[in-house]
């Protein structure tokens, strides 16, 4: 297969530009950049707070600098929170053309779109001289993820997946799978798995902070879909969740936005370290799939039983229906039926 090679070395499979905002009062202004940019290869992406928040930072420098992504187009109200200058700053650092468009210091709204529908102008120009290269498995990082999940997910397509990966793994990929909140109860059999005694209790000491997190907060990750599609228990539903991981040696326990350093199989561990602060871990599907995303993921396997409709701006997001119903009911957003 073919590849657009980065200056760090990396390869992507898209060459995408992306538009993101950095605070909700920009999210407009960035959509109708993308929108009558009229083009598949410009995406919208984004981080909606006004205050500074060093996880959304990484999260977009991580982003932002995605082998999958040729250039970015940052989207700033101008009095926000945000560190925009480190943002584009480190964009710019990887060799990848960014501009900054602070609509307070431009105008207002209809100047700063026509400046951005420039901006991607010019730079689409410039991304269709990147190089295309051959790309070998070894060099794709696979990860996935399970959403609307019901009683035929841990029957075919979470294991449909789990046996993706051991080929994958076998031809030296990177395979990342999560989450630590909807393993509980397999923390024992991953442990086992593990390369080393120490990374097995790290694996351990994970799933337990995320029963603690979930039990603090009063709430796990088990919805009415859940039981609705014939699964009744959490226990039930991790087992037909830890079904996507395959039989492999589990490599390393890896953070959102943290690329695995060797080829192998790592759980992500999605829950905040220390107590429970703030929300739940995983709040939706599209924050996971981004999390996976700023980990390396060039592509994205999502396991579903009773359907879902989420995708990504950056990273393929291939849907994998266990449910042969829910396959014909949403034949247009599912891609293999596993049923």
């Amino acid at each position: 297969m073919k590849g657009f090679l980065r200056s760090d070395g990396r390869k992507g499979i898209r060459n995408v530009i992306v538009v993101a905002y950095l605070v909700e009062c920009a999210h407009h202004v960035a959509r109708r950049i993308v929108d009558q940019s009229a083009n598949s290869d410009v995406q919208l992406i984004g981080f909606p707070g006004c205050y500074p928040n060093q996880y959304a930072l990484e999260m977009l420098q991580q982003l932002g600098t995605h082998p999958n992504v040729a250039g970015v187009v940052l989207l700033s109200l101008g009095c926000e929170g945000f560190n925009r200058e480190a943002l584009s700053q480190t964009i710019k650092d990887s060799g990848r053309p960014v501009e900054t468009i602070v609509i307070q210091e431009n105008h207002g709204t209809q100047k700063s779109i026509e400046k951005g529908v420039a901006c991607i102008q010019q730079m689409l120009k410039q991304v269709e001289t990147v190089e295309v290269v051959d790309m070998n498995v070894d060099e794709l990082i696979i990860g996935t993820i399970c959403g609307g999940s019901d009683g035929t997910s841990g029957i075919s397509a979470n294991p449909a997946v789990g046996h993706c990966f051991d080929k994958l793994i076998a031809a030296k990929a990177t395979c990342i799978f999560e989450e630590t909140g909807e393993l509980i109860g397999c923390e024992q059999v991953m442990a086992s798995r593990a390369v080393t005694p120490e990374l097995g209790e790290l694996i351990t000491q994970s799933v337990e902070k995320a029963e603690s997190y979930y039990t603090a907060m009063g709430y796990g990750s088990f919805a009415p879909g859940n039981a609705e599609g014939g699964l009744t228990t959490q226990e039930e539903k991790s087992m037909g969740a830890y079904a996507k991981s395959g039989a492999s040696k589990i490599h390393g326990l890896i953070k959102p936005g943290d690329i695995p350093p060797s080829p192998g199989l790592y759980l992500m561990d999605v829950v905040p370290d220390g107590g429970p602060k703030y929300g739940f871990p995983n709040i939706s599907d599209n924050a996971e799939i981004v999390e996976m995303i700023a980990s390396g993921s060039h592509i994205i396997l999502f396991t579903t039983g009773r359907g879902s409709v989420v995708g990504s701006a950056i990273s393929p997001v291939i849907k994998i229906c266990a449910n042969p119903e829910t396959y014909q009911n949403l034949a247009d957003d599912m891609d293999i039926n596993a049923g």
